[in-house]
């Protein structure tokens, strides 16, 4: 077996105490809080050595399972060595690893074997943006840039950790880990693939059967262009089909950092009135690594009490949305013709890749099975989105 070998290196202040980088790199449940979109799961194998001081010379076993939002894209598993040892003030963080890539789908290797999808500039970039959030998170005065504003402190800090909490639970359900077996749909050209789960326990979620489906596309519009798209309140009913045309606006948004795309909203229909019984709870996160759209139904009553400082822990979610991963053309290769004749070099340029995905509760009952029905309801309903986002970016020509 050829394997293949990834070393990248990425340097960049982070809004983050040395000592407290540290701790948060040597211990693994404050690591997968820093990284949820990346660590799936991570343990403390065995401590060797705890070091002295200030984790000098600590060296402990560990093991972690990565991800990429994209059930194309397999985790990687890997148990290492953490070692710890002050030099200066500043912080080194050091991967160097081996990995197999065979069985990353042809749309994502490119990204894989140049080290955008596990490599440093993608950990740095989530670093910046995550401690951003947490200084958001810990100050009692929590920015937000319009009008639209939950005057309640603790209402704010509320809204930031459930729809954190969303975000996690999407980016789990829809990446490769070990625990999921994707199913690929017989559907022509889409690679569209299923997989089921059952809840009983975690009253975060609804109870019963859960069906995921994602699909992956690649698409000749720059990253920002299609993140701005699709996080953009106004112009969701060119896209969502379960609205069936009706103009959506944001009720309230908490901003998470400097840059305006990493926020909350709170979404609802144009002209809301008192019967009105649902909203749409949305995340947006973006830096330079890749950005994504998360979000899920929410009842109105629930939301009054995550506004109000409520614990959002009780309420149930269940999201859905996109992952963006930039995609230029050192890393896609030759160039290509079109069917058409035409070339690609012009639309190659500033790339993305995205990948949609859809969780829907399909039976209250966790030993239900799985329906025909229910799993061509999805596909319909993934296949739909995508064919409406490239037309309303004017793709006329089917470039999967």
């Amino acid at each position: 077996m050829t394997h293949r070998t990834e070393t990248t290196r990425q340097v960049s202040p982070v809004l983050m105490n040395s000592l407290d980088l540290v701790e948060t790199l040597m211990d693994a449940n404050r690591c997968k809080e820093m990284f949820p979109c990346i660590i799936s799961k991570v343990a403390t194998v065995e401590v060797i050595s705890s070091g002295i001081g200030l984790r000098h010379g600590a060296l402990q076993l560990m093991f972690m399972e990565v991800q990429v939002p994209s059930p194309l894209v397999p985790t990687r598993e890997v148990h290492f060595l953490r070692f710890s040892q002050q030099h200066s003030e500043r912080v080194t963080w050091v991967e160097h690893s081996e990995y197999d890539d065979l069985d990353v789908h042809g749309l994502y290797r490119t990204v894989v074997n140049c080290g955008m999808a596990f490599g440093a500039g993608h950990w740095l970039a989530t670093l910046q943006r995550q401690c951003e959030c947490l200084a958001i998170l810990m100050s009692n005065n929590v920015p937000s840039r319009d009008h639209n504003v939950i005057a309640n402190p603790n209402g704010r800090r509320s809204m930031l950790k459930l729809a954190q909490r969303m975000t996690n639970n999407y980016c789990g359900g829809v990446s490769a880990s070990s625990g999921q077996t994707w199913t690929k749909l017989s559907n022509g050209d889409d690679d569209v693939r299923v997989t089921t789960r059952k809840n009983t326990d975690d009253p975060g979620e609804p109870s019963g059967v859960v069906l995921s489906a994602a699909t992956a596309v690649w698409l000749p519009v720059s990253p920002h262009r299609l993140f701005e798209f699709l996080r953009d309140a106004t112009l969701r009913s060119k896209w969502d089909i379960l609205f069936n045309g009706g103009q959506m606006q944001e009720m309230a948004s908490v901003a998470k950092g400097n840059d305006p795309g990493n926020s909350v909203s709170l979404l609802g229909a144009s002209g809301l009135n008192s019967n009105q019984t649902m909203l749409i709870l949305q995340e947006c996160c973006t830096d330079t690594s890749g950005s994504l759209v998360v979000y899920a139904p929410i009842d109105v009553s629930a939301m009054h009490l995550v506004t109000n400082g409520g614990d959002p822990g009780c309420i149930s979610l269940l999201p859905s949305g996109f992952a963006i991963i930039p995609e230029g053309p050192k890393c896609r290769g030759p160039l290509t013709v079109s069917e058409s004749g035409r070339s690609l070099s012009s639309l190659q340029v500033g790339g993305s890749l995205l990948t949609v995905a859809f969780q829907l509760l399909v039976s209250s009952l966790p030993n239900s099975k799985l329906t025909m029905e229910s799993v061509e309801t999805v596909n319909n309903l993934i296949t739909s989105t995508v064919r409406k986002i490239k037309g309303a970016l004017g793709m006329e020509i089917d470039y999967d």
